[in-house]
């Protein structure tokens, strides 16, 4: 006899486990997914998803069984991300998930009451997402990704690997507030690192495009990408660009080492999903968002691109590789 129906045998109607409740026979929940950035195809949404709904799958919640999953990807379209949450919410879900403070203020402007769990959201405060990290208020609740402190180890990380650097350009999301205080804290940090820095707000590809062409034309030039919802619809045009302009830079999520940047430093986004399937089934088994405190991350990742490096003449330290979760070799 396995351990499940040990558990089942043992355990009278008020003390079933919790996943063996939400097998009960009864309606099927609904949960909606928006993503605000990526393309349809990109694999990183499916693979933070996947680690979402195998954990639900872990606490009781099968899809097509008694829960089913509704997924919208949005593309770094703003229209479409909008389109998408209205959509979703016409679905009437018990609970919605999204991976961006864009995602999320697209929700938040169609519902103030159905549920809404983020991941990887920057500063859910200063977005007015919530009105506190230990008491979120409202329908939304969720896990943050990043604190402005982390500016100081990405310039920290380029200038060990690039030490001839003398110039930094920072891509950010114009349109999240949220970003422009990372903006800010890179701005009060370069100096510290003897590095000339110029910010480099984007709201496209072509933003992304132009920016990244002026940076080149400067020589010792690197590049910090801060993230959003636009760099990551566009993360593999960034990485691509860094390449052919031979451009040293730093990365805020492992997917764009693994596409071919140089280095990444950043949040496990993938066990932020994980986590966020916690709070999910929390709230369908009646906990309000209200009640459930936005949590910080706990695991973070250095990955490095050992063959971007090699592309670029740098000579990447052994100290660096011994301190990476991951080598690209």
């Amino acid at each position: 006899m396995n351990r499940r129906e040990l558990i089942t045998l043992l355990g009278g109607a008020a003390g079933w486990p919790l996943a063996a409740r939400a097998q009960q026979p009864g309606r099927i929940r609904r949960i909606g997914i928006l993503f605000g950035g990526f393309s349809d195809t990109d694999p990183e949404p499916r693979a933070r998803v996947g680690a979402f709904t195998h954990h639900l799958e872990e606490l009781g919640w099968i899809d097509g069984r008694n829960v089913q999953i509704d997924l919208r990807i949005g593309a770094g379209d703003a229209d479409r991300v909008q389109a998408y949450a209205e959509e979703l919410i016409g679905m009437m879900p018990d609970v919605l998930a999204a991976n961006s403070g864009p995602a999320v203020a697209a929700l938040a402007r169609q519902t103030k009451t159905i549920p809404v769990v983020f991941a990887s959201v920057l500063d859910p405060v200063g977005g007015g997402l919530v009105a506190s990290l230990a008491r979120p208020g409202g329908n939304i609740t969720g896990f943050s990704n990043f604190e402005p402190a982390i500016t100081g180890k990405w310039l920290e990380l380029l200038r060990e690997i690039a030490p001839s650097l003398t110039r930094v350009t920072a891509i950010f999301d114009r349109a999240n507030p949220s970003w422009a205080e990372f903006a800010r804290a890179i701005e009060n940090a370069a100096p510290s690192f003897y590095l000339q820095y110029t910010p480099a707000p984007v709201a496209n590809g072509a933003d992304v495009q132009q920016a990244i062409d002026a940076m080149a034309r400067e020589s010792n030039s690197g590049l910090v990408v801060v993230g959003g919802t636009v760099a990551s619809a566009h993360h593999r045009t960034i990485v691509e660009l860094a390449a052919r302009y031979r451009l040293p830079a730093v990365y805020p999520f492992g997917y764009y080492a693994r596409a071919g940047g140089l280095i990444s430093y950043g949040v496990d986004n993938v066990d932020l999903w994980r986590r966020a399937a916690t709070y999910v089934d929390r709230i369908l088994r009646g906990a309000t968002p209200a009640d459930l405190p936005v949590q910080l991350p706990t695991k973070f990742e250095l990955v490095i691109n050992l063959k971007t490096a090699k592309a670029l003449g740098l000579d990447v330290p052994a100290t660096l590789t011994a301190r990476a979760d991951e080598v690209i070799e």
